[in-house]
C-alpha cells in the first residue's frame, strides 16, 4: 500500500468515526488511530489479537474485543512481563499502532539522535497502542513515569499540543494530511497554544520535538522494524519493576494490567 493510498483509506475509516460533537484535535486522533491500523495490518498479515477486523469493516465494534473475557489470539503474557514483553506480545501482536512506535523509533535512530529521545518516539503513543486514545500524550506520559527520566515523560505529555505548531527551526510544517482531512482554518484553542509558550520556554523543548518531527513522518508500509533493535536503549533508560509492569504496587499498575488482559477492565 502506498502513502497516499494509505492517507486515502485512513481518511475514509476516520470519517466513520467522527461525529459533531468532536473537536479537531479528537477527529485528528481518529485519522492518526486509522492510519496506525491500517499500517499495521499491511504489515502483519494476518493482524492477530482482535476478534474481527475493525479496519476492514468486517465486524462491527460492539463484538469485538471490548467484551469481557480473554482472547485466546493473544498469547500468555510472562508472570512478570516487562516493557520487551508488552511489545512482543501485546504492541506488535495487536493492531493498535505498534509498528508506526518502531518506525518512529528507527527514525530517530537513524538520524542520530539520544537515546532518551529514541525512547520517547518508541515510547511516543504507548496510549494509544494499548490504553486509551484521547489526550494520549498526557496518558502516555502517566503509564510511564515511573520507569524513565523525567526528559522521556515531559517530551511525551507535550509533543500532542506541538504537533499543532509549525516550527521552521526543525522543518517541521503543519502536516499535510491534517489540512486535507480537516481544513486549513483550524485554530487551536487558547489552551493548546498556552501549552506550545510553556514549552517553548523549556529546557527540554528539543526533546519534545524531536518526538514531533519522528512522529508525522513514520508511517511506511514498506519499512520493516523489530523491537529487538532497541533491546540496548530499553535496558539502558527503562526500570522494570522487579513485580513485572503491572504489579509493583505504582500509581499506574492497573493501566499495564488492562493491557495483559485488554478484555478485563481492572
Amino acid at each position: 500500500m502506498q502513502r497516499e493510498e494509505l492517507f486515502t483509506r485512513a481518511k475514509e475509516l476516520a470519517a466513520a468515526r467522527v461525529h459533531d460533537g468532536m473537536g479537531l484535535d479528537e477527529k485528528i486522533d481518529a485519522l492518526e488511530m486509522a492510519m496506525m491500523e491500517l499500517l499495521d495490518i499491511q504489515i502483519m498479515k494476518p493482524a492477530i489479537g482482535r476478534v474481527g477486523n475493525y479496519a476492514s469493516g468486517s465486524m462491527p465494534r460492539s463484538q469485538g474485543r471490548w467484551l469481557m473475557g480473554d482472547d485466546p489470539r493473544l498469547p500468555e503474557m510472562p508472570e512478570k512481563p516487562t516493557l520487551m514483553d508488552f511489545f512482543r506480545y501485546r504492541f506488535l501482536n495487536d493492531s493498535y499502532g505498534g509498528n508506526h512506535l518502531l518506525q518512529s523509533g528507527k527514525l530517530a535512530m537513524e538520524k542520530g539522535c539520544s537515546e532518551k529521545v529514541i525512547l520517547a518516539c518508541l515510547l511516543h503513543d504507548i496510549s494509544v497502542v494499548g490504553f486509551v486514545r484521547t489526550d494520549h500524550g498526557h496518558w502516555g506520559a502517566q503509564m510511564i513515569e515511573p520507569y524513565v527520566d523525567p526528559e522521556v515523560t515531559w517530551a511525551i505529555r507535550h509533543h500532542q499540543a506541538l504537533r499543532f505548531r509549525p516550527d521552521p527551526d526543525y522543518g517541521y510544517e503543519y502536516p499535510a494530511s491534517y489540512m486535507k482531512a480537516f481544513g486549513e482554518d483550524y485554530d487551536p484553542p487558547a489552551y493548546v497554544k498556552a501549552e506550545w509558550e510553556y514549552c517553548r520556554g523549556h529546557q527540554w523543548y528539543d526533546t519534545a520535538m524531536q518526538v514531533v518531527v519522528n512522529d508525522l513522518y513514520a508511517f511506511d508500509p514498506d519499512k520493516q522494524v523489530t523491537i529487538d533493535e532497541f533491546e540496548g536503549v530499553i535496558a539502558r533508560n527503562w526500570r522494570d519493576p522487579a513485580e513485572g509492569l503491572g504489579f509493583d504496587g505504582s500509581p499506574v499498575a492497573h493501566m499495564w494490567r488492562t493491557m495483559i488482559w485488554p478484555n478485563n477492565f481492572l
